[in-house]
């Protein structure tokens, strides 16, 4: 996938000028040994420089870490470290940064072999708070150097979101269709997060793609579109215009991304893109997802942003889904209810148009959009992917801005199930436990709009340390509550 950050972590270990020194150094070697052995060398390195003590040090330890290409940092506590310096090297280097500590003691050397690393993790977050700094701690942030390598290992996913976000630019065309202000949301957040954001008119998009008329690249993108429908292939009079379009949007990217590293996308799909353009975008939306440059559709920004988040997070393609429609009751009687675990309520439908890469699909069909076709000519609304998502664990989450500029997330782990959706569009039959409550006091309580995104796999752990970590409050990421935990919104008498 391209659009993809990759992260070098400099692991700087830092020593109290009243302790043995010679503590942290050994630790450190034992948690590069320790890390290496069970991950490999690439992507991290040891800062040999010096052992911080001081700020001098520190301004050393940043320089070495800078040069040699860090774009992310753990700062460890071999002892109970100096916490001005420790906390100043956070504060000064610019990307994710992680603080962990040694637990290297033996019961034969408490004397002087003990670090007290314990104590000075405390200290160390206390003085994060004062600076006000972020940085990711993990949920038990002392440990051995096989422990630590493990926290460091975890902490790769999240160190790639913060760097993603740090370098991303949002490209958007045209404003949400009417009757979806549900997609609207304030940009605010979006530059107090470090997202970039570039609003374009959906006839300047228009004019792009016009101009991109008979592009010689056209028929290799043809020929891979070809490829990869194999016999879902359905429409294939429609192929050179997706192709024309794709390399317009890809064209756009390299000509707009500025100072960015990174790219998402939040398309206009509707309701004139089909009549002026001659097709829906949905299928060239679903192969650059699947080659990491998310699109949401419908101009869904915060749709857009959340799917580039899981996309980094979990490095595969990801989906924007409506959290649709119930499971019907004949459908989980006959299919569901005696198989999987889960009551009618815990069950829903996950649909878009035609959204979802051909990866994420049991199998699929270039269509025309049902939907539109309804209201306009069928030959203008074609360009779908149409398909059953492919049965496996999910994560469904959203990161959005609400109406009053709050930064608001949601997460759930669940599983699409692998029961036929006798439906159209991209679609799945999905299962999150305790839905039916989660829908209630967490979607519908936080006012969130109906696209959610879906990351293929259970990445609830990383997703959640990455919202904390950009700002969002705590008790502003909701999840779905066992049975007999209860919402605060939600009734007591049932």
């Amino acid at each position: 996938m391209s659009n993809m950050p990759e992260v070098k972590i400099g692991v700087v270990a830092v020593s109290r000028d009243c302790f043995p020194e010679s503590l942290s150094v050994n630790r450190r070697k034992n948690l590069i040994k320790a890390y290496t052995d069970k991950y490999g060398t690439e992507g991290i390195y040891e800062c040999p420089v010096c052992i911080v003590e001081s700020e001098i040090h520190m301004v050393q330890a940043l320089s070495d870490i800078k040069k040699a290409g860090c774009n992310a940092l753990v700062v460890y506590l071999g002892n109970f470290g100096p916490e001005i310096s420790e906390t100043l090297l956070a504060k000064h280097f610019d990307g994710p940064k992680m603080f962990i500590a040694a637990a290297e003691e033996s019961g034969d050397n408490l004397v002087q072999g003990r670090g007290d690393a314990y104590c000075g993790m405390l200290n160390a977050s206390y003085n994060l708070k004062l600076r006000n700094i972020r940085a990711y701690i993990p949920e038990y942030p002392v440990g051995d150097a096989k422990e630590c390598a493990d926290m460091i290992h975890e902490f790769i996913p999240i160190a790639r979101a913060i760097e993603g976000l740090n370098n991303l630019k949002i490209i958007s065309f045209g404003p949400r269709p009417l009757n979806f202000l549900a997609c609207n949301a304030p940009i605010k957040q979006l530059y107090n997060i470090g997202v970039e954001i570039e609003e374009n008119s959906e006839l300047d998009l228009f004019e792009a793609f016009n101009k991109h008329e008979g592009d010689e690249r056209i028929p290799a993108i043809v020929k891979e579109m070809e490829e990869e429908l194999g016999a879902g292939n359905k429409k294939p009079e429609i192929l050179a215009r997706l192709a024309q379009y794709e390399l317009t949007l890809k064209d756009w990217i390299e000509a707009h991304r500025g100072y960015r590293k990174y790219v998402a996308i939040a398309g206009k799909c509707w309701p004139a893109f089909q009549t002026q353009f001659g097709f829906v975008p949905c299928y060239v939306n679903s192969r650059l997802t699947a080659q990491g440059i998310p699109v949401s559709c419908e101009v869904d920004i915060y749709g857009a942003l959340s799917e580039f988040i899981g996309t980094v997070v979990s490095e595969d393609a990801v989906t924007l889904l409506d959290i649709n429609n119930t499971v019907p009751k004949d459908m989980y009687e006959n299919d569901i209810k005696g198989r999987y675990d889960y009551s009618q309520k815990d069950t829903f439908m996950g649909f878009h148009c035609g959204n979802t890469a051909s990866k994420k699909l049991s199998f699929c069909e270039m269509k025309y959009q049902m939907i539109m076709a309804r209201t306009l000519p069928e030959e203008v609304t074609q360009g779908t992917l149409e398909g059953d998502i492919i049965p496996g664990n999910i994560t469904f989450y959203r990161l959005q801005s609400t109406a009053d500029n709050i930064l608001r997330a949601y997460i759930a782990h669940g599983e699409v199930l692998p029961v036929a959706t006798k439906s159209f569009g991209s679609v799945g039959v999905f299962a999150i436990p305790e839905m039916g409550r989660f829908y209630r006091h967490v979607l519908i309580e936080g006012g969130y709009p109906h696209h959610g995104a879906v990351a293929f796999g259970h990445f609830g752990k990383a997703l959640f340390e990455v919202f904390k970590y950009i700002g969002v409050p705590v008790e502003e990421i909701g999840y779905n509550q066992p049975a007999g935990v209860r919402y605060p919104t939600e009734n007591p008498w049932g």
